[in-house]
Parts: C-alpha cells; sequence; structure tokens
C-alpha cells in the first residue's frame, strides 16, 4: 500500500494549484473589467453605462473576495 503522507501531500499539492490558477484568473477577469471601463471611457459612454459597470465590478468582487476568504479560511493545512 502506499504511504497515506504521500497521498496527503498529493491531495494538498492539488489544492494549492487549484488555488492558484483561481487567483490568476480573477486577476485578468479584473484587468480584463478594468479595460472594458477604459474603453467606455474612451468612447465617452454615457456616464450611467460607465458608473453602473464600476458599481457591478465592486460588488462582485466584493462578493467574490468573501467567498474566497471563507474557503481560505477554512481550508487549514495539517502539520
Amino acid at each position: 500500500m502506499a504511504d497515506p503522507r504521500i497521498r496527503q501531500i498529493k491531495i494538498k499539492t492539488g489544492i494549492v494549484k487549484r488555488l492558484a490558477k483561481e487567483e490568476t484568473s480573477y486577476i485578468n477577469e479584473a484587468k480584463q473589467q478594468e479595460q472594458k471601463i477604459e474603453r467606455l471611457k474612451a468612447e465617452a459612454e454615457d456616464d450611467y453605462v460607465i458608473k453602473k459597470q464600476e458599481t457591478e465590478e465592486d460588488l462582485a468582487e466584493a462578493e467574490e473576495y468573501k467567498v474566497a476568504r471563507t474557503i481560505l479560511d477554512s481550508v487549514k493545512l495539517e502539520g
């Protein structure tokens, strides 16, 4: 049989890889949203549309942050 410590290391390594991938995707999504807002400003889009985009971004970011923080706090590495 395989050593249970190795199995635990593989599981925890997978968790770290997944979290790193999620962080990268969140960063890329934030950059895309910023570019979208800048494009709207450059095109002299209606101020209402720009403010709505910024507000939705802030709300989504805050909600995603809360969920991510909850998940990270719930995951404790066994030492």
